[in-house]
């Protein structure tokens, strides 16, 4: 789409052209980054440098983006050697070039057409665009689309590290005198060393003079079908191309430098395993917090209640071992016997693992002696009672505690105890465990006994499956709680006296005033 460039005397601008210098990477045409695709389809007018053979590589990198009805200007350089009659000899003669492009370019942006020189690598990096962009990026609307430079595909299919932690890394012209080379190459960490061709012998010189040839790696056409790697010590001059790069790459991932575990440093050194007793929140990844995500995906084993690890997406490195939700114990032994083997174990938990859940239950187990060196952390997750409060409103917003109605592990007496002293206490409760298919009397029984500590009016949120494809809430009072609508998936938050109910958007929504009333 043309521009326009305001004309003296008031006149309507004139439109121009948009000039684009476009990176299209190393050679591997997949390599094209989606915006320099889509502006090269785009263009009326394609631009490319070749030498006097009228051959470019950019122009077959971005062969399969061009429309096949586009102007193409063919920028073909006069000299190839520093060899010429030119008065002003080989840099007269390639400004003398580099003026002449820019003005065949002009004519066409004058006219309002788009303009896209093709770059191979990136436009700015050792690239020929930079002459036109000096020359005509204060006349006309610019723009740089940077691609893939020769030395990060060199070190991407070397499979070696350019520089690491604080190393430095050094870009250099192989034009560069083979004295001033080997000092810039001995001073510094990691290199790589451009324009090789006919200076290739000059920079092996100046590699072995700074005591670095035997580091030193051969890269030629990377990422190319005709891509060629060697140690630079092995390859020939005569064999060298223009369009190949030197690096030594970081000199941290080195045999010297890794250590390598084996057999021989017995079974403890070798052991990484720890296990990881994770939150997966209320229902969903949505509801999973970054640490968990993370815990979870590192993971060599993950055990869990079957339903739970149901929730965890499939991943076939990994080990998965369910279990029924009775077997508490011997879950957290087979997960830390796993982990004193050497594996990563993630135990999971619905909600907060700390929460009536299986942290308790693993850091029991993992009291034991035999387990004593076993690493065990915890991932919170989300709670059910703050899942479940958010949906209704806020009604955990002041003192609250949390209660379970199962009497599988310990006795009614216990609960019944507690949930009567919390009454006395006014304190919100969020009831987990409400109701199972074996255990159906004991909401009854708990709403009973509040209502001798709580008036019939009390506010009572029961929320279903929140978080899941089944969520319910629905908001009821004490007096009306019925049990036939409160199973397992359920919670149950019950007011104190100040919690309120008031109707926002043709819906109820559940508060505690955070300032409790003065007696």
């Amino acid at each position: 789409m043309s521009d326009k460039i305001s004309e003296p005397g008031g006149r309507e601008p004139a439109p121009v052209g948009r000039l684009r210098g476009v990176g299209l990477g190393p050679g591997d045409p997949e390599l094209v980054t989606v915006k320099a695709a889509r502006l090269v389809r785009e263009a009326d007018v394609i631009a490319y440098h070749s030498a006097r053979h009228g051959r470019s590589i950019a122009r077959a990198v971005a062969a399969p983006y061009l429309r096949g009805d586009q102007i193409e200007e063919a920028l073909i350089y006069p000299v190839t050697t520093e060899t010429t009659d030119h008065p002003g000899g080989y840099r007269g003669a390639i400004e003398e070039f580099y003026v002449t492009c820019a003005e065949r370019l002009a004519a066409h942006l004058d006219a309002g057409r788009d303009v896209v020189v093709l770059c191979e690598g990136d436009p700015l990096f050792y690239g020929s665009y930079m002459h036109l962009h000096k020359r005509l990026a204060d006349r006309y609307p610019t723009e740089v689309v940077p691609g893939v430079t020769s030395v990060s595909a060199a070190s991407a299919v070397l499979g070696r590290p350019l520089v690491e932690r604080d190393e430095t890394l050094t870009v250099l012209p192989g034009t560069l005198p083979p004295e001033e080379l080997a000092v810039r190459l001995a001073a510094t960490d990691s290199a790589a060393i451009l324009k090789l061709g006919r200076t290739f012998t000059s920079v092996r010189d100046a590699l072995e003079q700074a005591g670095r040839l035997d580091d030193a790696w051969y890269v030629e056409r990377a990422t190319t079908d005709r891509q060629r790697i060697e140690r630079l010590a092995d390859v020939a001059p005569e064999e060298v191309p223009y369009f190949s790069v030197a690096i030594l790459p970081s000199r941290i991932d080195t045999p010297s430098a890794v250590r390598v575990e084996s057999a021989a440093d017995g079974p403890a050194a070798a052991s990484r395993g720890e296990v990881v007793v994770v939150g997966l929140g209320p229902a969903g990844r949505p509801w999973l917090t970054p640490e968990a995500q993370d815990a979870l995906a590192t993971a060599d084993d993950l055990v869990g209640y079957g339903p739970y690890l149901d929730r965890v997406a499939p991943n076939p490195r990994q080990r998965r071992h369910p279990t029924d939700n009775r077997v508490e114990a011997e879950r957290a032994a087979h997960a830390l016997r796993l982990a004193k083997e050497g594996s990563r174990v993630a135990v999971v938990s619905s909600g907060d693992p700390g929460v009536f859940a299986m942290a308790s239950a693993v850091l029991e187990v993992a009291c034991e002696p035999e387990y004593a060196d076993v690493p065990v952390r915890v991932v919170p997750g989300l709670t059910a009672a703050q899942a479940v409060a958010s949906r209704a409103g806020a009604p955990l917003g002041h003192d609250y505690c949390v209660l379970s109605l199962s009497d599988r592990l310990k006795p009614w007496d216990v609960i019944a105890d507690r949930l009567a002293a919390a009454a006395a206490a006014d304190l919100v409760i969020a009831v987990y465990n409400p109701a199972s298919r074996s255990r159906t009397w004991q909401v009854a029984a708990a709403r009973d006994l509040l209502l001798r500590h709580r008036g019939p009016d009390t506010p009572v949120v029961i929320g279903r499956d929140v978080g899941g494809p089944a969520e319910t809430l629905r908001v009821t009072t004490l007096a009306k709680l019925d049990p036939a609508d409160v199973d397992m998936r359920c919670l149950l938050v019950i007011g104190s006296s100040t919690t309120r109910v008031v109707e926002r958007e043709g819906r109820p929504v559940v508060f505690t005033p955070r300032r409790y009333p003065a007696h």
